[in-house]
């Protein structure tokens, strides 16, 4: 980002500056921003010190966000920084990691220092080599390591001013990269106008500067600066109340002013409001322009990369002079150097804006004809078709082709607006309806679902063979179930899925498990119906897929019940998880189905399968860098980590999900955290969490959230003694359609009717459970129906149970259940007398929990101790209480012997980073290297 140029010895007012020049443009006063600056110059100092941030300056336009920028980029020179800018322009937001590529330019020579997934996805984003799409941040993190690189050697600042009009794929991996930079010497600055319709993403969460307008005595100061000449007092008073503190409009509303009326008695427009008004001015400015100078200025603001030799080649096409520019340039509306830039965005605006139809059509048409077709094939086929009258087909081709090459970098939302525009170009209507539907199935890839439908619409007039018909339907259910989850949804899918059937068998067969686990979800009455429609449907191929077998097992399941569905069901699992594990053979079609494969592992209660399904779904989730999916994936991994007894990797996994949410702007993932806190005994966290779904009209009654919430609660109040409460918690959790919740809650239920002294409510649902134990077969399985049958015995049946119980269990990964069955078993020994058998179990309880920090039923199990007459030991303080979650999660991962670099790929943060909290850990902990680390044994 350079500074304007100015003729040496004149006062120059630019922005909020107000600049004394004497050769140099030395700033000398930044005229009411105080506060402003001091945060500015305070993230410098911290980024040049090893504590690294960011900060977005937003504001309305004209409020001098690019002068407090160009303040800290004078500053940053000032301490040594390298400065790296990016200026965000509107025309360029179609173009897929176009701001990106501006900043990281002059940075790619570093890029053989990054791991090679990392390099591969980076050069691809950027058209550097062809590979598939890769994943956005995937990207983000390869941009990180690579300022960390920078930054190594120099402190660094990335500025992006009018950050609003960045590219989306560029936005997010630069939100991304803000939210993990921690101690790489690494600054970023964002400028960010305000939009009318308050949307603050993808920036949302960062640190913030509000510029608001200036104050009475600070806007007379800059005032009086911009003008020289006597002033009417009147009109200067006019001027202040319409300017209202807005620093660009009291530079820029006196340059208005015709001659005559500085003496008084003008009229300036009251409907307007500023940045309006400022549009206006710079259009008036420009409008007085010779007309050749005009169409110039239209051709610069048709482009926005600056490229001042594709410029010049578009002005020769037009049959421009350079000269022509010279009145632009005295206007200041323009400066040509080494690049074309405006004096203001606004002027830019102003100037397209004003332009009339045909002249916008001309400068995009020069543009196109200059455009190397080889170079920069897409630009100039979206310069072509701003330049057609109407349809035309060649150009709705070309655009067409750029949406592909867009996509296979990974630019989806760059996609779907070449596919847009071509659909508007489409002079056939079939081929109109195609392109709509493309182009609505990459806006919604792209997180646009708003837009998608607007395009679905397009579609929909057709005409479209019966396949995209299918497809169409299919999206749109698929779109509204991503909106609403409205009820409806379901019964929509399965509607695309009996319309694909004769057409694409192994889509409807996909569209058909899509369907039965929206329903599921959502906790309708349609879920029976489905699954019935879905075993009528037309078979799978031979041999079938992975996801035949698991639609089968699960429609099964649901329409004969869980013994009927559970052989089916393992098969499905195993095929999934074979095929997932099975090298060249791997099926990656498969491992979309990973997530819902692992609860279905839990339907069955296979522990062995479940650890398998979760762990291998993270892994891939990580190696593919598939930020949209590895929340999912590490919720399903923490609660899995819940039941074995692991509530500390649990809380670590679902504090990674929570920070990449947080980096991605997703939604709240809750399923871990209220799961985890009913096991861990924390009801102030499981209560509002489970309050908070109830709340939430996406999640009604019955839903598989609305569910695992009342488990949780089920199993919080089983902890606490609260039986009555755990009773209705867990009643209300069976009436699930999610049959993993089901299987787990029977056993809360049972637990709580029985210590509630209601015995007589748990025979059917332990009827219900053994059926399902039996027809599992698991060791997780069997011990929990044990566990069950004991409750409700007596005498030595009873103990027979405990004991069956206990070495089930022990045979199987859940360690959590394990440790309440000793619990269980040694309150019944207390009750029976037998005191000193009792402690044996109670005390192994109560190490058991304490050790995996579940607290509510460490807690009973230690009273029961008292109740013996032991008392029960206190868990000691170990050096790794002092570590933050993140801490011990490093210290976890380098004490496998992973590397800073490895850790850093696997947590999204720089190797510097790692190595900072690594220094923190080491002075914790009281060690002073890696080796020792590992000799720790950590929790």
């Amino acid at each position: 980002m350079q500074l304007p140029h100015f003729a040496s010895g004149t006062p120059t007012v630019s922005a909020t500056y107000i600049w004394r020049v004497d050769g140099r443009h030395n700033v000398t006063d930044l005229v009411g921003r105080r506060s402003e600056r001091d945060a500015v110059e305070k993230l410098l100092s911290l980024a040049r010190f090893g504590r690294s941030g960011s900060l977005v300056v937003r504001g309305e336009a004209g409020i001098g966000k690019t002068a407090l920028l160009e303040h800290a980029h004078q500053t940053a020179l000032a301490s040594a920084f390298r400065v790296e800018p990016l200026a965000g322009v509107e025309s360029e937001t179609q173009f897929a990691f176009a701001g990106l590529h501006q900043l990281c330019a002059p940075l790619l020579e570093r890029t053989g220092t990054l791991p090679e997934p990392q390099r591969t996805a980076l050069g691809v984003a950027f058209g550097l080599h062809a590979g598939a799409a890769p994943d956005r941040f995937l990207v983000g993190l390869a941009v990180l390591n690579l300022l960390a690189e920078v930054a190594e050697e120099q402190p660094l600042l990335c500025l992006v001013d009018d950050a609003q009009w960045l590219d989306e794929a560029s936005a997010q991996v630069l939100a991304f990269v803000a939210r993990r930079v921690g101690a790489e010497r690494l600054a970023l600055l964002f400028g960010v106008r305000d939009s009318d319709d308050g949307d603050r993403l993808p920036f949302a969460g960062l640190p913030e500067l509000g510029l608001e307008r200036l104050g009475a005595s600070d806007a007379r100061v800059l005032l009086n600066a911009a003008v020289r000449t006597p002033l009417d007092e009147g009109v200067r008073e006019r001027i202040l109340a319409e300017a209202g503190g807005n620093p660009l409009a009291l530079l820029e509303l006196p340059r208005n002013i015709r001659s005559p009326y500085w003496a008084g008695g003008f009229e300036l427009p009251d409907a307007l409001s500023v940045p309006r008004r400022l549009e206006e001015s710079f259009r008036r400015r420009s409008a007085s322009l010779p007309p050749q100078t005009q169409l110039l200025l239209l051709v610069a603001a048709s482009e926005p990369t600056g490229d001042v030799a594709l410029l010049w080649r578009a002005a020769a096409h037009l049959g421009l002079a350079r000269e022509v520019a010279t009145p632009a340039e005295v206007a200041g509306l323009l400066e040509i150097d080494v690049r074309v830039r405006f004096r203001h965005p606004l002027v830019r605006s102003a100037v397209y804006q004003a332009a009339t139809l045909p002249n916008r059509r001309r400068a995009h048409g020069a543009l196109a004809e200059a455009t190397d077709p080889q170079a920069d094939p897409d630009r100039r086929a979206w310069h072509r078709a701003q330049s057609v009258p109407g349809a035309d087909e060649e150009v709705a081709e070309g655009l067409e082709r750029s949406a592909d090459r867009a996509r296979a970098r990974g630019g989806l939302a760059a996609a779907a607006a070449f596919l847009q525009r071509a659909a508007e170009l489409s002079p056939e209507p079939g081929a109109r309806a195609r392109r709509a539907l493309a182009g609505a199935h990459a806006k919604h890839e792209s997180g646009a679902p708003e837009a998608a439908l607007e395009l679905l619409a397009v579609a929909a007039v057709g005409p479209l063979d019966p396949l995209p018909r299918a497809r169409l339907e299919l999206l749109r259910a698929q779109i509204g179930f991503h909106l609403t989850r409205d009820s409806d949804v379901p019964r929509r899918l399965l509607d695309a899925a009996k319309m694909l059937a004769p057409l694409d068998t192994a889509l409807s067969r996909e569209t058909y498990l899509h369907a039965l686990d929206a329903a599921v979800i959502n906790g309708g009455d349609d879920a029976t119906h489905i699954a019935a429609a879905a075993l009528d449907a037309p078979p799978a191929d031979v041999p079938a897929r992975s996801v035949d077998l698991l639609l089968d097992g699960l429609a099964t399941a649901l329409t004969r019940g869980f013994t009927a569905g559970a052989p089916g069901l393992r098969r499905a699992i195993e095929a999934i998880r074979d095929s997932s594990y099975d090298g060249a053979g791997r099926d990656p079609h498969s491992d979309r189905w990973l997530w819902l494969a692992g609860r279905s592992a839990v339907a069955i209660f296979d522990d062995e399968l479940l650890y398998l399904l979760a762990s291998r779904n993270v892994q891939l989730a990580r190696e593919a860098g598939a930020l949209a999916t590895l929340p999912t994936a590490l919720n399903l991994f923490s609660i899995t980590s819940v039941l074995m007894g692991e509530l500390a990797l649990a809380e670590q996994l679902a504090a990674e999900a929570d920070a990449i949410m947080q980096a991605t702007s997703g939604v709240e993932l809750r399923h871990a955290r209220v799961i985890l806190g009913g096991w861990r005994g924390d009801q102030a966290e499981t209560t509002a969490l489970s309050a908070s779904t109830a709340q939430d009209v996406a999640y009604p009654d019955g839903s598989t959230d609305a569910s695992q919430a009342q488990y949780a609660m089920a199993v919080l109040h089983n902890g606490l003694g609260n039986y009555s409460v755990a009773q209705e918690a867990a009643a209300q959790a069976c009436t699930s359609r999610e049959m993993p919740i089901i299987g787990a809650s029977l056993t809360e239920f049972i637990e709580a009717c029985v210590r509630a002294g209601q015995p007589e409510r748990a025979t059917q649902a332990m009827e219900q459970f053994d059926a399902r134990a039996r027809a599992s077969g698991t060791s997780w399985a069997l011990g929990l129906a044990a566990n069950s049958r004991a409750l409700m015995s007596t005498g030595s049946s009873a103990e027979d149970q405990y004991r069956t119980a206990i070495k089930h269990l022990g045979n199987s990964r859940m360690r959590g259940y394990l440790a309440r069955a000793h619990l269980v078993y040694g309150e019944w020994l207390r009750r029976e007398g037998r005191r000193r058998d009792a402690r044996d179990q109670l005390r192994t309880a109560h190490q058991l929990l304490t050790d995996m920090g579940a607290e509510a039923f460490a807690a009973r199990a230690a009273r029961e101790l008292r109740a013996t007459g032991e008392h029960p030991s206190t868990r000691s303080s170990q050096p790794t209480d002092e570590l933050t979650a993140q801490e011990l999660h490093v210290a976890r991962l380098v004490a496998t012997g992973a590397t800073s670099r490895e850790v850093g790929a696997q947590l999204f943060l720089s190797p510097r980073t790692i190595e900072a909290h690594l220094r923190n850990i080491f002075r914790k902990l009281g060690i002073t290297s890696r080796r020792q680390l590992k000799e720790l044994h950590l929790p």
